[in-house]
């Protein structure tokens, strides 16, 4: 009697689940699903963390209107930043904080915390995660809005082949974000050298040093400055022409040390350098 009992209900329920149940998204149709249901479900209207978006590396964006108080308190940021803005990704750190660097010039918001991961999705190099303090929460949401969307510029030279990737940002102005991640002077040109593996990434930044009239910020390698990362990473700073020079040797240096695996480290967008 009992089972009949419970058949009868999991028949119905399992009736009214799938009158329910939408068809499946198209793989066309899936990153725009996910955006519109997420950004339903965590409108600020209804609470206080709204998804804003995705980008390159498995980067999300999102923003939480009013910081839980005891939460606020462990960050240690200052009190008026209720607002954070977050980016979060799985692959790359670079694109990100340049990226960043970009939306903090754009809007009226602060770095208020940036940390590198040991991720790449298994592969030599980090993930990152970045937040944004913001008094407003329009603020934070625009910043990251900014940021994201300036992640298919960063991402330009990029390389990357089986055998590891390749990595150079530039800017003619750097600001917060690089300031805070790599201790880039406000307002200066700035460059950035990543390799992997290290050893490639090492020959690379010498070639840059040698190449132009820069001065060398910092120094990362995989037991110095990275988590344990298999990169060889250095920032540096000088006028607008030395930096991209010392860029451009080096990424010449790179992409012909690193295509001797026997496949050439390629981009799938398009450079900015």
């Amino acid at each position: 009697m009992e089972q009949d009992v419970m058949k009868k209900v999991m028949d119905e329920v399992m009736k009214r689940l799938g009158e329910g149940a939408a068809p499946a998204a198209a793989p066309a149709q899936e990153s725009k699903a996910v955006e519109e249901s997420c950004g339903s479900f965590c409108s600020p209207s209804v609470g206080v963390t709204e998804f804003v978006g995705l980008a390159r590396g498995h980067t999300i964006g999102l923003v939480i209107a009013n910081v839980e108080s005891s939460l606020h308190e462990k960050l240690g940021i200052d009190p008026k930043y209720r607002s954070i803005g977050i980016i979060s990704d799985r692959i790359g750190a670079g694109p990100q904080i340049m990226a960043a660097d970009e939306a903090v010039k754009a809007t009226n918001t602060e770095i208020v915390a940036l940390e590198l991961c040991r991720d790449t999705e298994g592969g030599a190099g980090h993930g990152c995660l970045i937040l944004f303090g913001a008094e407003d929460v329009s603020d934070a949401r625009r910043a990251v809005e900014v940021a994201l969307k300036d992640l298919d510029r960063t991402f330009g030279d990029v390389y990357g082949c089986a055998a590891g990737h390749l990595e150079f940002q530039y800017t003619a102005r750097a600001s917060d974000a690089l300031n805070k991640a790599f201790g880039a002077p406000v307002g200066r040109a700035f460059g950035l050298i990543v390799g992997a593996p290290a050893g490639i990434g090492f020959v690379m930044s010498d070639t840059a040093l040698k190449a132009a009239e820069v001065e060398l910020l910092a120094y990362s390698s995989p037991g110095q400055g990275t988590c344990w990362t298999n990169e060889c990473i250095i920032a540096f700073t000088g006028d607008s022409g030395a930096v991209r020079q010392a860029i451009i040797a080096a990424r010449e240096m790179g992409q012909k040390l690193l295509g001797v695996f026997g496949e050439a480290p390629a981009t799938d967008t398009t450079p900015y350098i």
